[in-house]
């Protein structure tokens, strides 16, 4: 997602690593890495070019404080190129936003939204994933299968519908799109609805007799907000689409959808800047929970490789309760004292796959960007495998696995051997670099990442997730504290060895 803005942003920063003043020359060549992306990922160039000015401006124009001080009041030193970057994340949030993603109600206070779009772009699904974000706001949904052209478009929705627990209004055979909408309209008030989604038809380019439908259907029931539906991977076309549909009709907002599969994401960019409606959601994959409110700088964030770690909490914080939040809290207290077994493992895993896909996940996690592009997303359903395969025993000190019992689990899995070994191998990595991240004092190595000092030993409310916006772009942290992990195992063997080196020579002497 987006690996085509990232890598130009990425190259740019490499670029000013060491300088020592921003010049001239130097921001002319990140910027040159910064062009080539954007045009690359199929940003207008009016857009481009003019994003580009107003870099360069404050780039050569703004003072470079080389310390500054965080939330907390600690001083921080930033390079020059760390301030070129941020200067980036800034221009990017300026050109996507400022966004309001609260949806409008009509004058009997019903969140009424009808949606447009050309076919393919995934109206009716997206119509499915509106209704499921407006029925976690405890609102009583309505449907409304508008779309009276495209064959199974009826069926398709009642059965989302049936899905997620929402009703369906769908006509008589023959009836026009614009009598459905009146009478879903009358249906809503009637039956206590306080919210209603339009789905209405689409063509394959746009035309006058689609457009004239959609005014009367607007012109019919008012509806509070009306959103277009975007496929992000259309690029420049889907701004072009934007900005003749907003040519016609007047629009309150965008949705985007496809963006998981979008490694351009030129749409994201350019769309606002040029048409000057807002995106407003933004479509993350198939599922129908996969719908997300759109934040420009937790998108400007995931462009320049730094995670976005509240788009990550939020994500949390839908699919777990109270009671479960309060239960993973506890769980990371004695997970980062590197007191835990397999079965934690699998519980993370099993609450990792619940927030979405791997890929997904790893993308908002900050430094962990470019691991996001090679994940494999069968590999979680490989280690569940071989940790059920496991006792109880072993669950709880894997330890105790030696080649005859990784044989076991292996057969039990449907796996190989050296999977199971090299799992276990991977397992006391992180064991013991949790518990020297959870280290307390000034040899934790928590205590030495910026912004993450105070997450050691933090209980119940403890813990301000904005700190970790500090962690910055990806650094190899990851391979550093696995590195170190080697080093140690590294250092008590060679002990060990030293050891027996010693006792063989005494037993020589006597």
């Amino acid at each position: 997602m987006l690996e085509t803005l990232t890598r130009g942003f990425t190259a740019a920063r490499e670029r000013l690593q060491g300088v020592r003043e921003l010049s001239d020359e130097n921001v002319a060549d990140a910027l040159q890495n910064v062009r080539a992306s954007l045009l690359e990922a199929d940003v207008d160039f009016a857009v481009v070019k003019d994003f580009l000015g107003r870099v360069r401006e404050r780039a050569l124009g703004e003072k470079v404080k080389t310390r500054v001080r965080d939330k907390s009041g600690r001083v921080l030193t930033a390079t020059p190129g760390q301030h070129f970057i941020a200067i980036c994340q800034d221009e990017l949030i300026k050109l996507m936003g400022p966004v309001d993603t609260r949806l409008a109600r009509d004058a009997r206070s019903t969140t009424s939204v009808m949606l447009l779009g050309l076919q393919g772009v995934g109206k009716t699904t997206v119509s499915a994933k509106l209704a499921r974000h407006l029925q976690r706001q405890n609102k009583k949904v309505l449907m409304v299968a508008a779309d009276v052209y495209r064959p199974a478009a009826v069926l398709q929705l009642q059965q989302l519908g049936e899905r997620i627990g929402v009703e369906v209004h769908a006509g008589a055979a023959g009836e026009s799109a614009q009598a459905i909408c009146r009478a879903a309209a009358e249906r809503a008030r009637r039956q206590g609805f306080d919210a209603i989604v339009y789905d209405t038809a689409g063509r394959l380019a746009i035309d006058d007799a689609l457009m004239q439908e959609l005014e009367e259907i607007r012109g019919d029931v008012a509806p509070a907000n009306v959103l277009l539906v975007c496929d992000s991977l259309m690029g420049r076309d889907a701004v072009n689409v934007a900005k003749t549909f907003a040519d016609r009709l007047p629009l309150d907002g965008l949705i985007l959808t496809k963006l998981d599969g979008d490694a351009r994401g030129g749409a994201a960019v350019a769309v606002k800047a040029v048409t000057g409606v807002p995106i407003k959601f933004l479509g993350t994959g198939e599922s129908i929970d996969r719908l997300e409110t759109f934040r420009p700088e937790g998108l400007a964030s995931r462009i320049l490789g730094m995670g976005d770690i509240v788009g990550l909490v939020e994500d949390f914080e839908q699919v777990v309760d109270e009671h479960e939040a309060e239960q993973a809290e506890e769980d990371a207290e004695r997970i980062l004292r590197g007191n835990f077994g397999m079965d934690d493992l699998l519980k993370q895993l099993r609450m990792i796959q619940r927030l979405g896909p791997l890929r997904d996940v790893l993308a908002k996690m900050p430094g962990f960007g470019k691991l996001a592009e090679h994940v494999d997303e069968g590999e979680l359903g490989k280690v569940e495998a071989m940790i059920q395969s496991m006792t109880l025993g072993e669950r709880r000190t894997p330890d105790v696995i030696d080649r005859s019992r990784a044989s076991r689990i292996a057969r039990g899995s449907g796996r190989q051997q050296s999977e199971v070994l090299d799992l276990v191998k991977r397992f006391r990595q992180m064991r013991e670099v949790m518990s020297m991240l959870g280290s307390g004092g000034a040899g934790g190595l928590l205590s030495r990442i910026p912004g993450m000092g105070q997450l050691a030993g933090a209980g119940a409310g403890g813990f301000d997730p904005s700190m970790l916006s500090g962690l910055g772009a990806p650094t190899g942290r990851a391979r550093m504290l696995s590195a170190t992990a080697e080093a140690r195992r590294r250092q008590v063997a060679k002990k060990k060895r030293k050891d027996a080196k010693k006792a063989r020579k005494k037993t020589r002497k006597r």
